[in-house]
């Protein structure tokens, strides 16, 4: 049994992993830059550790600071929460080094999977469906251009290190292939310090859809389900859902099936989520997998009855699963909208500053994940997400408007908010006949 864990993140993560950890009896420490010393996550743990300025770089991706904290204090293990250090592997090894427990999969499996043109590679040889591209990563635009020609245009050209869109960009003729593949590469490089790419045929208009997993040090590998995460915009998500209203039943369990495959050819711990783009036809494609928690695990819990950090934190102490994939049945549907300090309107901005005054949804079947309090200043250095609402009802229909209901009721004064945009989406008959994919949010921006 862990006495205490420090938990390496900020805002309404870090707040959820210190309620799991009062849940369990276990004392949370919590870390912060000196930016977020009037934070919630800060307010409620049990200790606390300042560990430098506000930039990120100085302080939540400091990882000799944040392990150098953990073991003054007495920490038995770190929670990474998503984002920051969570799939750093340097990060990993440095806290095994020093006698602490990551909760999270190992160092190698990050690495094998952080590295997307690995990752592709290694999913092929597990007979796991991959969208058409390259095998190998690719370094240069010459050889690119040969490999997009036998692959066929449109191609989209991606970082191996990428993520959150980042590195990213579609050539649909040869004429353009040079250009955008320098583009993303650069990219790549400035982002990621990293300018290995790869290529795969361009699916246009697919799903996204993703399954989460869960897997201990005893062999058990579980699917809990999927997520629709079609609804996004820069590659970014704003809506999810589980079920998801594009698949079958008999897709449902193809995807679960592979899901668990892709866990158990790379030796999986803890949680993680296979993402998959669907095609019109239904045909699936292995994308990338995610080894940590993901910001839309709340859906997952609701229509399952799990707690998925709960688990995370028996897995890293050696316990079994609490469940097989037997007991994992998807009660209802939930859907979740992430709320953003941002102007719609201004190309989404971020918009920092002081909440004057909030009121937050409530009731059966509506959840609210959030570091906010009225007087909290929202800092500019962060991610602009500052809430998630989460609802569930025994099926869609009633999932939408116990949504729009809530969204209705959520009142954030002080700094401008994507809840109008969200209540647009919530509205827009394309989303709610369930046949929204990942280019809706453009197409419904333009004819705005």
């Amino acid at each position: 049994m862990f006495h205490k864990i420090l938990i390496a993140n900020r805002g309404e993560i870090a707040v959820r992993i210190i309620r799991a950890c009062r849940n369990m009896g276990i004392r949370s420490v919590a870390i912060y830059s000196k930016e977020d010393k009037d934070s919630l996550h800060v307010q409620l743990a049990d200790q606390r550790v300042c560990i430098g300025e506000g930039p990120a770089r100085n302080s939540y991706l400091n990882m000799e600071r944040i392990v150098t904290a953990a073991l003054n204090v007495g920490a038995d293990a770190i929670h990474p929460g998503f984002g920051f250090l969570s799939e750093n592997a340097d990060f990993v090894r440095l806290c095994e080094e020093n006698g602490l427990v990551f909760i999270g999969p190992t160092a190698d499996v990050i690495d094998s999977m952080g590295n997307k043109s690995q990752a592709r590679k290694t999913m092929m040889e597990a007979g796991i469906p991959v969208v058409p591209g390259t095998k190998e990563p690719v370094y240069d635009a010459e050889t690119a251009e040969k490999m997009a020609e036998a692959i066929g245009y449109p191609v989209m050209i991606k970082a191996s290190s990428g993520g959150g869109g980042k590195g990213m960009r579609v050539a649909k003729s040869k004429e353009e292939f040079e250009f955008q593949f320098n583009m993303a590469q650069r990219e790549s490089a400035n982002a990621f310090g990293d300018d290995t790419m790869y290529m795969e045929r361009f699916v246009e208009n697919p799903r996204h859809v993703e399954i989460q997993i869960i897997a201990d040090h005893h062999g058990n590998v579980v699917a809990l389900g999927e997520r629709d995460c079609s609804v996004q915009r820069n590659h970014q998500k704003l809506i999810e859902e589980s079920p998801s209203p594009a698949i079958t039943d008999e897709i449902r369990l193809g995807m679960n099936q592979a899901a668990i495959q892709a866990a158990k050819a790379v030796n999986y711990t803890n949680a993680g989520t296979i993402e998959f783009i669907m095609d019109t036809n239904g045909t699936y494609y292995f994308m990338e997998m995610n080894t940590r928690i993901q910001v839309e695990h709340g859906v997952t819990e609701m229509v399952t009855g799990t707690d998925l950090i709960v688990e995370q934190i028996r897995i890293a102490m050696g316990e079994k699963l609490s469940f097989t994939q037997e007991d994992v049945l998807l009660k209802g549907h939930a859907i979740e909208c992430r709320i953003n300090a941002e102007i719609p309107e201004k190309n989404f901005m971020p918009s920092p500053g002081v909440v004057k005054h909030m009121h937050l949804p409530a009731g059966n079947g509506v959840r609210v994940d959030t570091a906010l309090y009225t007087g909290y200043r929202i800092p500019s250095e962060y991610d602009s997400m500052i809430a998630k609402v989460i609802v569930h009802a025994p099926n869609r229909e009633a999932a939408l408007l116990k949504m729009r209901s809530a969204l209705d009721e959520m009142v954030i004064l002080g700094v401008e908010t994507n809840l109008d945009f969200q209540y647009q989406i919530l509205k827009n008959p394309v989303f709610c006949e369930g046949r929204a994919d990942t280019g809706f949010i453009e197409r419904m921006l333009k004819l705005d």
